[in-house]
């Protein structure tokens, strides 16, 4: 799981900006929102323009190195900090996995060009390279000794070549490194508010969403899950070409989905194709949804947010303008956190009150108990 970013020059994190998610409390309600003491459904709050939005392309700048998954160029457009001479952006993850500790330090001058790599395993260097010094990496990975250490003027990442050159021998420290490599290439990253491709992580390209729910054999289900949230429809599709259309179903008539879709309406049908996949086991490690009831009543932002506490094996953060959402009986209050500009922390870690779980934590947030 993610226990903690650090990231500094890149977009609006001038210095260093850290999220912590292994900074829990001991509340007994709602144990299920933190998993081995990580916090494993999280909401963050924030005015516009405080950077939500830029920490999600924080935690996903890795998987344009490291993967091979969807990738959105244009959403790392003037990358690195207006405000500072500095040449590099610097990304510090820390990963835990069960009991190890997984620690990934790189630098870039750009989305595309990497500076340096650091991996440590509890503590212990397995890869490292500094291109501004050598284009020799160093590692220390059991069964990766005949590998070819001078990667040139290459732009790939160590981490990268390591996992897909070598075969690493079945010991303690290539199997952590081995459930890192997992966790990044099931990550994903999706929103609502682009028409198009609007995700990032676990999958290369995608189909139609119509197509989506047909094909797998989905499309009653959909309707189903429309209806529970308050959407009375009747789903009927249609095969065009190649591709499977849905239309609602009248008495007297038979309209495409799409036309007559309501925003809200539209972003829930790219929510449930990937709800879908996060109700596979061991599908998605980590997920992360940007203004993720944008289009959403509060009601509705509840029942989502329901829906996803189900998903246990994955870790869950979105984001959000919504306070109606900010309830013990959802998530717990480290489970919230308030971004600024400059920081971001959980309402645990905001107030000098003991929270309880009878407490009404909406109503002290617009009283301003929270700093």
């Amino acid at each position: 799981m993610l226990a903690k970013i650090e990231v500094s020059n890149f977009k609006s994190f001038n210095e260093n900006f850290i999220f912590d998610l292994s900074d829990t409390n001991s509340f007994s309600f709602n144990p299920e929102c933190v998993k081995n003491k990580i916090v494993n459904k999280a909401i963050i709050y924030g005015q516009n323009g405080c950077g939500k939005s830029n920490l999600g392309f924080a935690i996903f700048d890795l998987i344009s190195h490291m993967t091979d998954k969807q990738k959105i160029e244009g959403y790392y457009q003037n990358y690195l900090n207006a405000d500072t001479k500095k040449k590099v952006a610097t990304f510090k993850f820390t990963f835990k996995f069960d009991e190890n500790i997984v620690e990934y330090i790189y630098t870039k001058t750009d989305y595309q060009t990497l500076k340096s790599e650091k991996l440590l395993i509890d503590g212990n260097n397995f890869a490292s390279i500094d291109r501004g010094k050598s284009t020799v990496f160093k590692t220390s990975a059991k069964g990766a000794e005949n590998l070819k250490r001078d990667i040139g003027d290459s732009n790939i990442s160590i981490i990268s070549y390591i996992d897909k050159n070598t075969v690493l021998e079945s010991d303690s420290t290539n199997k952590v490194f081995k459930k890192f490599i997992d966790f990044v290439n099931k990550m994903l990253y999706f929103r609502h508010l682009d028409d198009k491709k609007c995700y990032m992580g676990l999958q290369q390209g995608g189909g139609f969403i119509s197509t989506d729910i047909v094909e797998n054999g989905n499309l009653k289900d959909f309707e189903t899950f429309l209806n529970d949230v308050g959407i009375n429809c009747k789903l009927i599709s249609k095969k065009i070409g190649d591709e499977y259309d849905i239309y609602f179903k009248f008495k007297n008539k038979e309209i495409d989905f799409f036309d007559i879709a309501s925003s809200g309406t539209l972003s829930l049908s790219r929510f449930y194709v990937w709800y879908q996949k996060l109700k596979e086991e061991n599908k998605v490690s980590f997920l992360f949804i940007d203004e993720f009831d944008a289009f959403y009543h509060h009601a509705l932002s509840r029942s989502v947010i329901e829906r996803l506490k189900e998903v246990t094996n994955t870790q869950v953060i979105v984001t959000t303008h919504n306070t109606s959402i900010i309830s013990n009986d959802l998530l717990r209050p480290d489970c919230y956190f308030l971004m600024y500009p400059d920081k971001i922390k959980s309402l645990a870690k905001s107030t000098q009150k003991e929270l309880r779980e009878a407490h009404n934590i909406e109503k002290m947030y617009r009283a301003g108990s929270f700093e």
